[in-house]
């Protein structure tokens, strides 16, 4: 099987062989993606012509309801999608439902969302006067892109990856071109086919290019806008391409992360202490720990550090490891060999500054899959007792089921742990010490994009430490790429150009007829 791309209103299948997508427990092909041939430049033209024209002829309200109709689509085709990443992600029930009931239920969020916004551009603030009598006013607008939002999306949420992006692209009415991760990219490219079918969108409002992006940036323009999730190195080779450089294209970027979670002082026995446990295991083992939000560090009290390494193992000591298909596993493969050995390679680096307190067998036995086809890799969890002292463990993400407990002597010192990490998209805090909790969550806000506290009143209620709400913010500083994502309407804002007019007031109130206030968009 080979997968088309979808460009120019047309599928069109790549010239050559193209690249081989497996299935990571048996090492089965599965299919072949290739965008050799396909005239990138084409694609964004009529992408900017036909969909983003058609898409800003209607209301953000009217655009609600075709997101509102794709969630129908996708809920409809929900058991095939979850076939898909069993098979290609090697996804348990529980990893398939992260990502596309999480995809499913941020269009959902959205639609609901863009449907009481009736206008076509969004007026934002009060009116300013630059005249003492008031006959000549200033007034500030947000108006939609007239380009094409480009999103060139990481393997491991090839459902989520796509819809987080184009649920307030499509709802701010610009054009969608996915390049989807290729070792991952048959969902996302099934989920673009079931929408076409259905004939929801304008022609030219969605399309997709499976394998390279090849020349794709060669081709953006300063209408258009480019979102990235990946590694911090193809985001750099983002930022300076040429062409983005000269036209200054706008860009959104996630990359790496090493996340934290921190223990209070007081915790030791504690509700917070349990719950902190449970959210280690879960973030290690949901999708094998490729998430971007995963919980890479542990940051505990010294005197604690070794008891909460202890309960964290027996925990996973109880985790199946292995073949999805087997109802009794509740951690899969990583994706590809590729992704195996960069994080056996990763688990190497860490091995040399902290020892390992569970897993860590490169030849340990999977259940119902061969070692040497399947991509699996232990979990891990390891104990470095100088992290203040140590290089790896606050610079190297293993993107796999791996995690490492680093003791802190002082609240001071826990805050400067976590900004080690040069910049994450989330950290936690678990403690019942509302002193430290206000002084940790204060001390790491500069480095987090999103910070989780959870206490014995919150208990279970809160979302999880690696789960993304459409209405908050997801990005981060730094390392993690300066980007922001989500939070609700405020994502509208990476799709709309800020301009200002400088009139008399009946000019000002003919241009606001259509104009949404900006307040609506951020509450």
């Amino acid at each position: 099987m080979k997968l088309a791309n979808y460009v120019c209103g047309e599928w069109k299948h790549g010239d050559g062989d193209g690249h081989t997508l497996i299935d990571p427990v048996t090492g089965e092909p599965l299919a072949a993606v290739s965008s050799n041939g396909i005239d990138m430049k084409a694609a964004l033209d009529y992408a900017r012509r036909k969909g983003t024209g058609a898409l800003q002829q209607l209301s953000y309200s009217q655009r609600a309801d075709l997101l509102a109709k794709i969630v129908d689509v996708l809920s409809a085709n929900r058991a095939e999608y979850f076939e898909i990443s069993k098979k290609n992600l090697g996804a348990t029930e529980a990893d398939a439902s992260f990502d596309v009931d999480g995809a499913i239920y941020t269009l959902k969020v959205y639609a609901k969302l863009g449907k009481p916004l009736e206008g076509k551009l969004i007026k934002d603030g009060a009116t300013i006067p630059l005249s003492k009598t008031g006959v000549f006013q200033a007034q500030h607008f947000l108006k939609p892109l007239t380009g094409v939002a480009a999103f060139v999306n990481a393997f491991n949420f090839p459902a989520w990856g796509l819809w987080e992006k184009a649920a307030p692209a499509l709802l701010s009415g610009v054009a969608v071109l996915v390049k989807p991760a290729t070792p991952t990219a048959w969902l996302t490219q099934r989920m673009v086919d079931d929408v076409v079918k259905a004939n929801i969108l304008p022609q030219g409002a969605l399309s997709i290019v499976c394998g390279s992006a090849r020349d794709l940036l060669d081709h953006v323009s300063e209408d258009d806008v480019i979102s990235f999730t990946g590694s911090a190195q193809t985001a750099r080779t983002i930022r300076t391409n040429a062409n983005v450089v000269l036209h200054s294209v706008r860009i959104n970027i996630e990359a790496d992360s090493l996340n934290s979670a921190i223990l209070g002082p007081d915790a030791a026995g504690t509700a917070p202490f349990e719950l902190l446990v449970k959210e280690v295991v879960r973030e290690m083992t949901l999708k094998a720990g490729q998430k971007c939000t995963a919980i890479r560090r542990i940051l505990a009290p010294r005197q604690t550090a070794l008891a909460l390494g202890e309960a964290i193992s027996t925990k996973l000591a109880s985790v199946k490891v292995g073949n999805p298909r087997n109802a009794e596993v509740k951690c899969g493969p990583l994706v590809n060999k590729a992704q195996q050995n960069s994080a056996l390679e990763g688990l190497s680096q860490l091995d040399k500054e902290a020892k390992i307190l569970f897993g860590g067998d490169r030849n340990f036995s999977p259940i119902d899959a061969d070692p040497a086809a399947s991509c699996f890799v232990q979990p891990t969890l390891l104990l470095c007792e100088r992290p203040l002292e140590s290089r790896a463990v606050n610079e190297v993400e293993v993107f796999g089921p791996v995690a490492t407990i680093l003791p802190y002597d002082s609240p001071e010192e826990a805050i400067e742990l976590a900004r080690r990490g040069s910049g994450s998209l989330v950290a936690s805090v678990f403690s019942d010490d509302s002193g430290f909790k206000r002084k940790a969550t204060l001390g790491i806000a500069p480095a987090h994009g999103r910070i989780l506290v959870a206490d014995s009143a919150v208990g279970a209620n809160h979302t999880g430490h690696g789960n993304v709400v459409p209405t908050c913010l997801h990005g981060g500083p730094g390392r993690a790429g300066a980007g922001e994502e989500l939070a609700g309407l405020r994502a509208l804002h990476l799709y709309h150009r800020r301009f200002v007019v400088q009139a008399g007031p009946d000019v000002i109130a003919e241009i606001s007829k259509e104009a949404v206030d900006a307040k609506a968009i951020s509450e």
